[in-house]
């Protein structure tokens, strides 16, 4: 092997780890068979292992031709994720969902750290101070929550919010927290004592996000009222009101050097502004669904809005080019955020992943599970079977009385979480992005993948 082959060889073993992190930790043997099959077309691990998978894999599925965008999916939530946010040194991901959780995962590998748990609401906002000490979290049932990152341990609860906290920002200086809120509010607190200090009244509906400039002297506050607000967060003063969206504003952010303000919106637009003078820049179109949340690159360089369209989309904010849409997500898309050092960007969705990006290149890198949902389901004529849309369901296994099984469907085959079993007993694994809707043949079983791929795999017994 040459230097191009060698160094062609470890990146595509190194696509091949992330794609199959849940194999390794959950069933490290089907990598000679999931993985394998899995992997694209052209990857160098498939065609090196591909005469060591399982013998009774007849047929084998058509996949993609090369890797992806994508390089992982991190699973483990079992409800909607809702935000997500780096810590500064880009060491620590932090993820809130519907579950009431908030998850700790390493983004260089996609390992899950921690679970903080013992909030009583939907978990709707986290963010991290800026010397990494503090993680905030806002939740429906009215609080905000400071924790210790490293060790899980809760630190306090901060109250006085009358409705839902839709999101939390810490200053750049780490002094000050602020909190929106469904009561029409934003609050500011001394998140190492946890005292309140300031409310900031104004906005005629409910306030859904805040953001500090990175010098501190600005904080902006998107409402429901189709507004954004500026205030001096030393005295509380109202400066300025952004006017222009013709829906609810649903996220704000600055650039990193203060000149841009970037706001989200349901009239499926992004508008930059300029915070100094609250001019209007430009209008930001192409998503064909509800705009949800904005991020800016640490250089300022690049801007990514998620949406409803189930994408996230990738602007130059200095001339409001499009540069890419990052597509994979199975639902809605809520939030996304930038390591510290702009080589990653996170994605969360209602598809209830994390998804993990090169915003570089668009390329994917990380994704994690949950149950089947059956949609279809018919009786076998002697009663003993029901076919379905994942597969072939024994009923022997059921409560009620049934005479023994029918002897001519010795195997069954049926799609369960994201596993292909036979005789209720796993047999393939199924990567995150090779799930979905699915139907039987004889020895012939395709599945619509959220990929977008239909798969056939055909089976030997």
């Amino acid at each position: 092997m040459n230097g191009a082959e060698i160094s062609r060889f470890l990146y595509d073993a190194k696509r091949f780890i992330l794609q199959n992190r849940d194999i390794v930790d959950n069933a490290p043997l089907q990598l000679y068979c999931a993985g394998i099959i899995f992997s694209p077309e052209t990857s160098i691990i498939r065609n090196t292992f591909k005469e060591q998978r399982s013998g009774w894999l007849y047929g084998l599925p058509k996949v993609r031709s090369d890797w992806n965008p994508q390089l992982q999916t991190l699973e483990g939530h079992s409800e909607w994720v809702n935000a997500v946010a780096f810590s500064a040194d880009s060491r620590l991901l932090a993820s809130a969902s519907n579950d009431r959780t908030v998850r700790l995962w390493d983004p260089a590998t996609g390992e899950h750290r921690q679970t903080l748990e013992g909030r009583g609401g939907w978990v709707n906002s986290v963010a991290f101070s800026a010397d990494g000490r503090l993680l905030a979290s806002a939740s429906d049932d009215c609080t905000v929550r400071l924790w210790d990152p490293a060790t899980g341990e809760h630190r306090q609860t901060l109250e006085g919010h009358g409705g839902w906290v839709n999101s939390v920002a810490f200053s750049a200086d780490g002094r000050l927290l602020a909190s929106a809120s469904d009561d029409r509010t934003v609050r500011l607190w001394d998140p190492a004592t946890g005292e309140h200090r300031l409310t900031l009244k104004g906005h005629g509906d409910w306030v859904n996000a805040v953001a500090f400039s990175a010098d501190g002297r600005l904080l902006a506050s998107a409402s429901d009222d189709c507004t954004v607000r500026l205030w001096d967060p030393a005295t509380g003063e109202h400066r300025q009101t952004l006017e222009g969206h013709g829906d609810w504003v649903n996220a704000v952010t600055f650039s990193a050097d203060c000149r841009l303000l970037a706001s989200a919106s349901d009239d499926c637009t992004v508008s930059l502004w300029d915070p100094a003078t609250g001019k209007h820049r430009q209008t930001l179109e192409g998503h064909g669904g509800w705009v949800r949340a904005v991020a800016f690159s640490a250089d300022g360089r690049l801007l990514a809005s998620a949406s409803n369209d189930r994408t996230v989309r990738l602007w130059d904010p200095a001339t409001g080019e499009h540069r890419q849409t990052l597509e994979g997500h199975g639902g809605w898309v809520n939030t996304v955020a930038f390591s510290a050092d702009g080589r990653l960007l996170a994605s969360a969705s209602n598809d209830r992943t994390v998804r993990l990006w090169d915003p570089a290149t668009g390329e994917h890198k990380q994704t994690l599970n949950s149950n089947s949902i059956l949609t279809e389901l018919c009786f076998s004529s002697d009663n003993h079977y029901l076919h379905t849309d994942k597969g072939i369901l024994c009923l022997s296994s059921v409560s009620f009385s049934l005479p023994s099984p029918s002897p001519t469907l010795p195997h069954v085959i049926f799609i369960k979480g994201n596993w292909i079993t036979k005789n209720n007993e796993n047999l393939l694994w199924l990567p995150y992005d090779y799930r979905g809707c699915s139907a039987l043949n004889g020895d012939r079983l395709a599945i619509g993948a959220r990929c977008g791929l239909v798969i056939v795999i055909q089976l030997r017994f």
